[in-house]
């Protein structure tokens, strides 16, 4: 339990709602990151990737993003090594992570409008406590998921689904915030809807095709218009 919710306990609504966010390009400008650490763990192995084709991939659990990039009939013996990798060039940035405009704020805003938040990343622990001492707005952070607390991570819904789990919300009361389409299809598979992000690179049509049911420019612009979004939409 989080000093925040010592505080809002006593004063839980009668139907709660839960706003579920992704972390890597929804809050925390670090798709672009992810995608340079990925190439660098590649060409260390001596695999030619494209980094518009990594791109394209980040927001997916480590494992479906080498599936995709390496094909699922790899031999997977570098698997360990390739991620290993990764994260020792990703964890360079981890004192300088550059958190997107208004991402805190949105924090607040949404647990001041009695939004029960969560945050479900396909980042691992270690990875997490860097993103969110980045972001510093744990006094609205209900609870956070990462890869660690599933087996499959996204575009299935597991992260989803285990956000609303430490959230105690059914999804129907519930709004999932991110930046991908992988983002957009976990949440649809969990049954959330998704109010999706530009500033993971990934461009409105693509987002809007996946199914996201609104599309902002980043954080600072979904908390302007927070009160006519989606989010106000739930009574």
């Amino acid at each position: 339990m989080t000093a925040y919710d010592d505080m809002t306990t006593a004063a839980e609504p009668a139907h709660p709602r839960a706003a579920v966010l992704d972390v890597d390009g929804t809050l925390v400008d670090t798709n672009y990151l992810h995608a340079v650490s990925w190439w660098e763990a590649f060409h260390q192995a001596g695999h030619r990737i494209a980094m518009t084709d990594i791109h394209r991939t980040i927001g997916m659990s480590s494992d479906r993003l080498l599936d995709r990039l390496l094909g699922e009939d790899r031999d997977r013996a570098g698997d360990e090594s390739l991620s290993a990798a990764h994260k020792v060039v990703y964890a360079t940035w981890f004192d300088r992570l550059p958190v997107l405009d208004g991402a805190a704020a949105l924090l607040r805003a949404l647990a001041d409008r009695d939004w029960r938040v969560v945050l479900a990343t396909s980042a691992q622990g270690s990875e997490l406590a860097a993103l969110r001492r980045a972001i510093d707005a744990d006094d609205a952070i209900r609870a956070a998921t990462s890869a660690d607390d599933v087996e499959t991570g996204k575009p299935a819904p597991d992260p989803v689904v285990r956000a609303l789990e430490e959230a105690d919300v059914p999804p129907e009361r519930a709004l999932f915030v991110g930046d991908t389409v992988w983002d957009v299809e976990a949440a649809r598979r969990a049954g959330l809807d998704c109010v999706a992000l530009l500033s993971g690179g990934i461009g409105r049509d693509e987002l809007e095709s996946a199914g996201a049911i609104a599309v902002y420019r980043d954080p600072a612009a979904l908390l302007a218009d927070l009160d006519n979004s989606p989010f106000a939409r739930m009574e």
